[in-house]
């Protein structure tokens, strides 16, 4: 029983590797998705304007602080602030951008080179998204009355990031897989 057992558990590996394709798919185009809304753009804006790499995309990125809306908060003036910082038009940019690689991803049987091409995408936007831990100082619970703060107590946006060194991992494992498919297909032509 016990290794019956075992080699049920040890045989879950392409159940796994299933399950993180999947999983990355669906985080894409779900993300993605949510990219087209006001509440995700607001949402990114610390992110993206304190990035050396993106806050080019913003008219404005060093006024991001004055501006920012909560969760679930429209406040009319920072919305308008947002449209003419660029902040929806670079969100619905990146979330087109985020559901492709969602879609290649998942065609790993129908086109193996663009699935990995894709996994090698979603590689690299992870390290993107991993700088933020370094460039946002959003990421990590601020210096009010408490004297748990700074690293290594993420904040909310900290603990969001930080989630993504597992799409990291499933990256390689995805990229790798369709590697395989793609070398496989040639050898058998």
């Amino acid at each position: 029983m016990k290794n019956k057992l075992l080699n049920a558990i040890a045989n879950l590996d392409q159940l796994g590797k299933k399950a993180i394709r999947y999983g990355i798919v669906l985080v894409f185009l779900w993300i993605g998705g949510l990219k087209f809304f006001t509440y995700e753009a607001d949402g990114i804006v610390p992110f993206v304007a304190n990035s050396p790499f993106m806050s080019f995309f913003y008219h404005h990125p060093e006024e991001y602080k004055s501006h920012i809306n909560k969760e679930g908060e429209l406040i009319t003036a920072n919305h308008q602030w947002h449209e003419a910082n660029n902040t929806y038009v670079f969100s619905y940019g990146l979330g087109i951008f985020l559901i492709i690689l969602g879609i290649l991803v998942a065609l790993y049987k129908v086109a193996p080179l663009a699935s990995m091409v894709g996994s090698g995408l979603v590689f690299v936007t992870t390290l993107g998204t991993l700088s933020f831990l370094i460039t946002t100082p959003e990421s990590w619970v601020p210096h009010l009355t408490d004297h748990q703060w700074g690293f290594p107590y993420l904040s909310g946006r900290g603990r969001l990031v930080v989630k993504d060194i597992v799409i990291l991992g499933g990256a390689l494992i995805t990229m790798s897989e369709s590697a395989a498919i793609y070398l496989q297909r040639r050898k058998d032509a």
